[in-house]
């Protein structure tokens, strides 16, 4: 491919894998590149790889890695780590997910409310999440009736066994238990995770806790798809591990863990790990951050939970234990040629323990380890080991006890979770341990990767067939495509007679055989393989390229940890074990076996099998695959290492799912989207409407590419065409840029052209404008000379005459001023004695009025001091009886001494107030006195002055003609002024302290009117106190009213009725004693009533009322409708329940029969569409029992009435007095002027059942109506396709208003909400419910669309923000027109959802701050919600980019900071199910129904129990 200037490209880098760069010069053999480091380097074309020059728009990254442009290598590792810095762990490859560890807490993605999200949605619809392939591989096996697997793949902690649990949750979630039981099937799986984790997990030496097995978690259901069981199936133990171990890594976590158990330790004889063996071949024995002690014991609680009872838990520590002695017994050449013997005393403790703990005789094990039997017909041959053969028949017994220790745990955790062997179906979790290359890799590595090379190919040929599903789907030819597979590899490990492992098995079955010459025998016959290599510098060593790179393995201990002979000394010896769970371990070998005393088995040949029937297993399934990803190795959040993750990929398969998918067409578009990028190809042929298909194969032919398909839906393209594409693309835009650069540099070169035109005009006009100033200057200073000239010669006549002039005014003012002083002094004597006179009239009527009014105010305090005395006796004599209003009397005479006590406090300071007033005014007044002798003063001065002044009147009559005496005089004049303005200011500071004085008269009497203020504060709030105190004995009168009825019921019932009626509950049918309704009835609370053979009186009113019950049945089972808006049913219901005097009866059932037919009525089938008539009846009833009940008649004699008076219905001719029965039916035909009934506990109770009821229509019918708008909302949240923008024609100008929706999604839920509401009106349901169900069924819309706008990243976008916006539009509109009496608050509901699509759809993203967004913009929303807007948003009309990388950073830093602090960082809104109203609420909000003017329906004229209301009517 060739590289043009300006082309974005990817580098390959050693530190950091890739490295985005530019092309700053292309040549022929080289190209120039600058890196995002801002380094120039030159590189071969071919190692370059293209890079989108679009990827920074729409978010700068993909959830499907199959939407990327350029399907690569930094391509995919560059999308995970953009993804990884916004929290986004999760992404697709096709149908594989890719999970990074974040290694944080992210509670909010795994919630209940998310898993309900991802419930029945297919994969793909909504963002990434492990959630979402659990649920397809469900639906796959309950739609297909298939069993599915779940791959879980990864390197040590990257998360699988968390990812494990996340998919067991989820599974527990939807499928739930077919059977009761206390623990899930996911705890019961994770409580045996410690167990397992203890005896097969160990530290590696890239992770601590390695899984050394592989688990596949087998969760079983039945034909409904519940589940029914779960198993543990075990694969691929490293035996080799228990007897050697390599430095730094670890043997098994239970040997150091018993070790370090204390007392059990002592008990076994074990001391530190460090003596031991199988322990102490690498000097790593703690872990960090990890107690083993602790640990020991958490593997304890875990056999308990798991059902090991305490004595085998014994066992299989002191098996642990005897593993641990077994490693130590050494051995020394014996007396005979081969032969070996115990070394040493120590070995011999070792031996003597080891078969103490083993339950065996200690002579039989030391025979078992120094020597073999031979049974030959002749007989049976001992033949002795010598020492190595000694030490490998001792490592083999240790890891044969070990393996099946762990398989006979394994069995014992099936046992307690409990399978199902009858399940039709299972979803299977595998968890395994991933590829592994170290700097020096064994055997073990060797299988491992002999595993995953296994799995591997499964995983190809799953992608394979995924990507030939989707060319089939597309209807595309794909036969041509090569697949390459890892078959050779395959065949070069396994393919007999001359596979690796059949070599190492047949170099294992020679004794003399070294690993030099199974080295050699491997090279002599594999060495043409393309996959084997023989390093340079060993001669034993050999290199495998597998799928995820190169490895090296040192065959130096390969035979040793490949031979795993089944010796039948072992067997015996501890199949006469005294103890029981290990001669059940161990059984005795069948007759042909025993005639070997060794039988061959190798390790590669049963992990081979092992292998084989695993991948048996996954291939009766459908998989699904996880790979797990590590995003470092220290393990900390928001740290992503490049080529880490990149060996991880490799690793994993990714990247060899990438290299199938670019086997075949790696780039896939819909016709929309490649018409979008590539129509600017053919701009001719997108004027007017088009076919995208035929739009897209021109283009294509345009550009004369091959091998391209046109499917159904998408076209294919090859590895590189998009690039050529790419760069066709570029130099059209390029070209266009170049045109729009040349007209508007022509543009800029004609604007200057005019500039310096007219600057030049300018300076011309300047010139001539300054030549002509000058001129005009030179004749204007010849004028102004003349004229000064004038002016200098009338200045000199005009200043004589002024003098002369001045002379006369001066001797004129001095007389003026003379005779202005004498006047002015007269007139403020005159004022200041006003003023004397003003002040002391306004202290003595100010004296009188403070005197009178302290004189009221005593009055007025000592009067309501003593009717608040008379008030408090009365409430006292009143309040004798309820102890709890004493206390609330106690508490209000608290407060009203504590308001006596202030009172006499405010008086006191008010007292103290008025002395202190009464010194200040006769400090006042001395100051007065004072200043009237300075006025005096200064009155004599000012005669002595006016002396002074008639003294100088005469000398200027002496000298008027002579001028020097002027200017005496002047000097004269000029010293009085300043004594007179020394006067004036003496006056005016006199007047400041006048004006001080008046000032504090004044704040003294502000200080006193706030005193009043007080005085009345306090007044008022003891009225407010007085009237809260009558309320308080009201509700109480109310509720003693309410529960004398219980204390009568216990007072009235001697032990012997009650004992009658406990035998005669007994007798009851089971009918009565069923519960038919949610809310309690008078029949579960009220003892059942025995039968009397008393008297007639004794007869219980149920008996009496059996003819009534079906006119109730027949009001409340049809639909009797509504006269003037009043329902019918209610009123007829309440007048008969009146009228048989129902309310006042302490002992009837026909409150019962009402609660149990309304709940019948709302059980039925139809119940669904009856739900507004019942809601409107119920509130009725309600309304009109809270309104004319009153539950205080009990207090006084219950009346006697004659057993005629208590007859119903059919019994009216029995009446004795016909006068009561006419009064008592005028009472019902006059419901406007009936006084309220006193009601018993029967009717409390009815009252309280019916308000329960109400409740829960109204809580069902809001249920209903948000199953019935739930899909409606559904197809909103997203624009349809005809309806998004295309950026390549757009040319709506960004300053445009939000589009209107194209298609009636939002119209049939406007269309629902009017239906609704005409629905509401025609059951005449009270405004009051209207209003609450709508509000809260806009806060559901509000809830569902912003959670789906959240989940979905295809929502995120500027054109769907403008389709939502318009549809909220309407929905205001509607809200507008049905009015606040019936809409309430409901637009405020939707705020959440408004200012998120507000945020969407405004322009210049990167312009807003911080601030701005979250307090202007989303003041609603919390900074964890905007930022999963922020980070999911792209502009999919403008392709403008989103908010700037530093708001981003800020706001990442703030929700990490909170995820530590809050209990639930969910992003998500919760549903609200609450009740939005009580009782109090209904009575103040419904207004009284009057039901007098309700006549009987026509259908009920004929019911003989009815007839008193025809009769009224």
């Amino acid at each position: 491919m060739s590289y043009r200037k300006g082309s974005k490209v990817w580098v390959e880098e050693k530190g950091e894998g890739w490295l985005e760069a530019e092309v700053v010069d292309a040549k022929e053999r080289a190209v120039v590149v600058l890196t995002s480091q801002r380094k120039k380097i030159s590189v071969l074309p071919e190692k370059l790889l293209p890079r989108d020059t679009d990827e920074d728009l729409g978010g700068g990254h993909v959830d499907d890695m199959t939407k990327l442009t350029y399907l690569n290598e930094p391509g995919v590792l560059y999308n995970l780590k953009r993804r990884y810095a916004l929290n986004e762990i999760y992404t697709y490859t096709g149908s594989i997910l890719i999970a990074v560890n974040p290694f944080t807490r992210l509670p909010h993605l795994y919630n209940e409310y998310m898993m309900e999200q991802y419930k029945g949605v297919r994969l793909g619809d909504l963002s990434p999440h492990v959630f979402a392939v659990a649920d397809a591989s469900y639906r796959a096996m309950v739609n297909d009736s298939r069993s599915q697997s779940i791959l879980v793949s990864g390197e040590s902690g990257a998360g699988k066994t968390e990812t494990t649990k996340l998919i067991m949750r989820y599974l527990t979630y939807v499928g739930g238990r077919a059977v009761l039981d206390d623990r899930s099937v996911e705890q019961q799986v994770l409580e045996s995770n410690p167990l397992l984790e203890a005896f097969g997990n160990a530290k590696t030496i890239r992770n601590d806790n390695s899984s050394r097995f592989g688990k596949f978690v087998e969760i079983q259901f039945d034909k409904t798809g519940r589940i029914s069981g779960a198993a543990i199936r075990t694969y691929l133990l490293e035996r080799s591990r228990v007897v050697q171990i390599n430095d730094p890594e670890r043997n098994f976590h239970c040997f150091y863990q018993l070790c370090a158990s204390g007392k059990d330790a002592e008990l076994y004889k074990l001391g530190h790990a460090s003596t031991f063996h199988y322990l102490n071949q690498s000097k790593t024995y703690e872990l960090e951050g990890t107690n083993n002690e602790d640990e020991y014991w958490k593997t304890k609680r875990a056999m308990d939970i798991v059902g090991i009872s305490r004595s085998d838990q014994d066992a299989i520590f002191r098996t642990l234990a005897a593993i641990l002695h077994l490693g130590n017994i050494e051995f020394s050449p014996g007396k005979e040629s081969d032969s070996s013997k115990i070394k040493d005393s120590t070995s011999n403790f070792h031996l003597q323990m080891t078969a103490t703990l083993l339950m065996c005789d200690p002579d039989l094990l030391v025979s078992s380890l120094c020597s073999r039997s031979i049974h030959t017909n002749e007989g049976i041959i001992i033949k002795a080991l010598d020492c190595a053969a000694a030490v490998a028949n001792r490592d083999t017994l240790a890891k044969t006890v070990y393996a099946r220790l762990f398989d006979w745990l394994v069995e014992n955790i099936n046992k307690s979770i409990g399978q199902d062997v009858d399940s039709k179906a299972q979803i299977g979790v595998l968890d395994i341990y991933g590829f592994e290359s170290f700097k020096h890799n064994s055997f073990e590595q060797f299988c491992i990767n002999f595993a995953n090379e296994k799995l591997q190919q499964h995983f190809n040929e799953h992608v394979f067939k995924m990507e030939q599903e989707e060319y089939k789907s597309e209807k595309i030819n794909w036969s041509y495509i090569e697949f390459i597979d890892n078959q050779d590899m395959l065949d070069l490990i396994e393919k007999k007679p001359i596979g690796i492992i059949a070599l190492l098995d047949e170099a294992c079955m020679f004794p003399k055989s070294t690993h030099v010459t199974f080295a050699t025998k491997m090279f002599r016959n594999l060495s043409s393989h393309p996959r084997l290599e023989k390093t340079k510098f060993s001669e034993t060593d050999f290199s495998i390229s597998h799928y995820a790179g190169k490895v090296t393995y040192q065959t130096d201990s390969f035979l040793e940890k490949n031979r795993d002979y089944i010796v039948a000394e072992h067997c015996n010896l501890l199949s006469s074990s005294r103890c029981p769970l290990l001669s059940g371990l161990f059984t005795s070998l069948p007759e042909e076996s025993v005639r070997s005393s060794y039988k061959f088995s190798s390790v590669a040949s049963r992990f081979k099998q092992q292998l084989q029937a695993l991948m048996e297993t996954l291939s009766s399934t459908e998989p699904h695959y996880v790979r797990c990803v590590k995003p470092n190795s220290v393990n900390r959040p928001q740290l992503f290492e490049n080529q880490s993750v990149l060996h991880q990929l490799r690793c994993g398969g990714v990247l060899e799912a990438v290299r199938i998918s670019l086997a075949g067409y790696p780039t896939r578009r819909t016709y929309a989207e490649f018409v979008d990028r590539f129509g600017v190809l053919v701009p001719e042929l997108m004027l007017g409407s088009y076919d995208e298909r035929a739009l897209t194969e021109s283009v294509l032919q345009k550009m004369k590419l091959d091998n391209f398909q046109l499917g159904r839906t998408k076209v294919f393209l090859r590895a590189g065409q998009i690039a050529i594409l790419d760069v066709r693309r570029a130099e059209v835009l390029d070209n266009a840029a170049r045109r729009i650069q040349g007209r508007f540099r022509t543009f800029i070169a004609r604007k200057e052209f005019v500039k310096t035109k007219e600057a030049s005009i300018s300076v011309q006009a300047y010139c001539r404008g300054c030549f002509a100033r000058k001129m005009y200057k030179i004749m204007r200073e010849t004028a102004a000379a003349i004229i000064l000239q004038k002016h200098v010669r009338r200045l000199i006549v005009q200043r004589n005459y002024q003098e002369a002039c001045s002379a006369a005014l001066l001797i004129q003012s001095c007389i003026r001023g003379f005779i202005a002083r004498r006047y002015f002094s007269t007139i403020r004597e005159q004022k200041a004695a006003l003023v004397i006179q003003s002040f002391w009239r306004k202290r003595k009527v100010a004296m009188l009025f403070q005197h009178y009014k302290r004189a009221t105010i005593a009055i007025q305090c000592a009067w309501r001091q003593k009717l608040a005395r008379k008030e408090l006796r009365k409430l006292r004599m009143t309040a004798n009886e309820a102890g709890a209003l004493r206390e609330a009397k106690n508490k209000l005479e608290k407060k009203l001494d504590d308001l006596t006590l202030r009172l006499t406090l405010e008086r006191r300071i008010r007292a103290a107030g008025e002395e202190t007033k009464l010194v200040e005014i006769s400090k006042r007044d001395k100051i007065i006195e004072t200043l009237s002798a300075e006025c005096a003063a200064a009155k004599s001065s000012a005669r002595s002055e006016h002396d002074k002044n008639l003294l100088l009147q005469r000398q200027l009559d002496d000298s008027l003609g002579e001028i020097a005496m002027l200017r005496s005089n002047k000097i004269l004049k000029a010293e009085e002024e300043k004594q007179n303005s020394n006067l004036k200011n003496i006056v005016k500071s006199l007047s400041e302290k006048n004006s001080l004085l008046e000032n504090e008269l004044s704040t003294a009497r502000k200080s006193s009117d706030d005193t009043m203020e007080k005085l009345k504060d306090v007044e008022g709030k003891c009225t407010h106190l007085q009237q809260n105190l009558v309320k308080l004995q009201e509700k109480l009168t109310n509720l003693e009213n309410e529960n004398h009825v219980l204390r009568n019921k216990a007072f009235n019932i001697s032990p012997k009725t009650v004992s009658e009626k406990f035998s005669a509950s007994i007798g009851l049918p089971n009918s009565e004693q069923k519960h038919i309704f949610e809310t309690p009835t008078p029949t579960k609370h009220l003892a059942p009533i025995p039968h009397s053979t008393g008297t007639r009186r004794q007869k219980l009113p149920v008996e009496r009322h059996e003819g009534n019950h079906e006119i109730l049945s027949r009001c409340i089972k049809e639909n009797l409708g509504f006269k003037d808006g009043k329902p019918v049913a209610a009123c007829i219901i309440y007048k008969c329940l009146l009228h048989w005097r129902a309310f006042e009866s302490e002992r009837t059932a026909i409150f019962d029969h009402v609660i149990e037919a309304i709940n019948d009525v709302l059980k039925a089938k139809e119940a669904d569409g009856r739900l507004p008539y019942w809601l409107s009846n119920t509130s009725a009833l309600l309304c009109l029992l809270q309104k004319n009940l009153r539950s205080n008649g009990f207090f006084g004699t219950p009346s006697r009435r004659s057993a005629g008076s208590l007859g119903l219905g059919g019994r009216t001719g029995q009446v004795r007095n016909p006068a009561c029965q006419l009064f008592s039916l005028s009472l019902v035909g006059r419901g406007d002027t009936l006084a309220q009934v006193d009601a018993r506990y029967p009717a409390i109770l009815f009252k309280q059942q019916l308000t329960a009821c109400v409740e829960k229509i109204f809580g069902q019918l809001r249920d209903n109506l948000k199953k019935e708008i739930s899909p409606l909302l559904s197809v909103c949240i997203q624009a349809p396709k005809s309806t998004r923008a295309q950026p390549g024609k757009a040319s709506k100008s960004p300053g445009a208003g939000a589009q209107q929706p194209s298609n009636s999604h939002w119209d049939n839920i406007v269309n629902f909400l009017n239906l609704l509401m005409d629905t509401l009106r025609e059951n005449y349901v009270p405004s009051f419910f209207i209003r609450k169900l709508i509000t809260q069924l806009f806060s559901f819309i509000n809830i569902q669309l912003f959670n789906s706008l959240l989940l979905r990243r295809e929502c995120c976008t500027f054109s769907n923000g403008e389709y939502v916006k318009a549809g909220l539009s309407l929905l205001e509109k509607w809200i507008t027109d049905v009015t606040e009496e019936f809409a309430g608050t409901s637009w405020h509901e939707l705020n959440y959802i408004r200012q998120a699509v507000g945020f969407l759809v405004i322009h210049q993203k990167r312009k807003k701050t911080l601030e701005e967004i979250s307090q202007d913009l989303c003041p609603s929303l919390s900074i964890r919600q905007i930022y999963r807007i922020c980070s999911m948003y792209w502009d999919d009309k403008y392709n403008t980019q989103g908010i700037s990388n530093e708001v981003v950073s800020a706001m990442r830093e703030m929700v990490n900071k909170d995820t530590a602090n809050l209990v639930s960082n969910s992003f998500l809104l919760d549903d609200d199910l609450s009740i939005p109203f009580s009782t109090e609420d209904l009575s103040m909000a419904i207004p009284a129904t009057d039901y007098a003017d309700v006549e009987l329906p026509e259908c009920l004229h004929l019911h003989p129990s009815v007839q008193f209301l025809l009769k009224v009517s």
